[in-house]
């Protein structure tokens, strides 16, 4: 018999049949659930229920690789990358280590080895998919270790941060290189970023049904960590896809592919070589903080689950803080409220 429950923004399906044991699976979407469930239950008609076992003793590590590149990591938005580094790890010889036996000496040996070949962001950001990956089994899928053995892996520090933000006219220097014909998709593209602070996988897959322009909304099923959203569109936002074309499912009707070359050929038109496009979300989540919008609000608009990941991307201007210091001059100790209520004075501070 199959069960289908709603957890965590995901459809956990889990199909049980007397002496086959059971299997279960997570899905975004419940059509997915449904379809994948109508499959076990077919297969254990059948009496070939392929059950997952959960004990450690059994399971090597490339059990448990395959399992979240295959359930969790390619149904993500920009997953090649992710599954790219899973499918290189599987041929790693570590993949082959049993669960019980994948110890923090061995992890560190892997992390040495790779740290001779890899930056530190990269080396930091391929330990965030294993870490997520011991998340997944332990909490989701009833793997019984007994932590997170990523947990307590040290990584390298050295990289900074990238704090890429459009430069004084480089503004206007895109909007030059947008009039031709052939940059029809890329400007509406470039505005939504912008405004919405989207990832680029993220507007390619948002649909005319997504978008709510009553409550001006739009949902976002698909994202790169997994979480489905509701992101609130701006003004600028609302008027850039009222005047778009609706002939298609997709609002952005266009490969991944097709977005670069079309990047690539802009930039190289404005003058602008090091400019990426991911720099614009970096751009639209510093300009809603300078909006005033504070952290919770933010991160609902942009997705990120922790306020720390999200301040990697937020860089306001020094300039504009300055300005809006300009605007509340506290006057030193002659100005403001303090805790010590309104009869303080100076002396009663100090």
């Amino acid at each position: 018999m199959a069960t289908i429950r709603r957890r965590n923004g995901k459809w956990q399906v889990q199909v049980r049949r007397a002496g086959q044991g059971s299997v279960s699976r997570s899905f975004i979407q419940k059509s997915e659930a449904q379809a994948w469930a109508r499959q076990m239950e077919i297969q254990a008609d059948r009496g070939e229920l392929a059950t997952q076992t959960t004990d450690i003793t059994q399971l090597t590590f490339s059990d448990l690789i395959t399992r979240y590149r295959d359930e969790i990591a390619s149904r993500k938005r920009g997953h090649r990358s992710e599954v790219f580094y899973l499918n290189s790890l599987l041929r790693h010889p570590i993949a082959q280590t049993k669960l019980n036996c994948l110890t923090t000496d061995k992890l560190c040996a892997y992390r040495d080895e790779r740290s001779k070949h890899l930056k530190p962001s990269s080396l930091k950001r391929r330990f965030a998919v294993l870490h997520n990956c011991f998340e997944v089994a332990i909490r989701e899928w009833g793997i019984a270790l007994p932590r997170n053995p990523i947990s307590s892996i040290k990584l390298p520090t050295g990289n900074v941060s990238r704090e890429r933000r459009l430069r004084h006219n480089e503004g206007t220097l895109i909007e030059d290189a947008l009039n031709t014909p052939s940059a029809a998709y890329l400007r509406p593209l470039i505005t939504m970023a912008i405004e919405t602070g989207m990832r680029k996988g993220e507007l390619l897959s948002i649909r005319w049904v997504d978008v709510d322009f009553d409550a001006r909304t739009v949902k976002i099923l698909r994202t790169k960590n997994g979480h489905p959203r509701t992101v609130p569109l701006s003004p600028t936002a609302i008027q850039t896809l009222s005047a778009m074309k609706r002939d298609a499912e997709r609002v952005f009707p266009i490969s991944d592919n097709a977005v670069r070359f079309a990047w690539e050929r802009m930039r190289k038109r404005a003058g602008i070589p090091d400019l990426r496009f991911h720099d614009l979300r970096h751009e639209g989540i510093s300009r809603l903080f300078e909006a005033g919008l504070n952290v919770p609000e933010v991160a609902m608009v942009s997705g990120h689950r922790s306020p720390a990941m999200l301040f990697r991307y937020t860089h306001p201007k020094p300039e504009h803080v300055a300005a809006k210091l300009a605007t509340r001059d506290t006057q030193g100790l002659k100005g403001g409220s303090s805790a010590a209520g309104p009869e303080a004075s100076a002396d009663d501070l100090l």
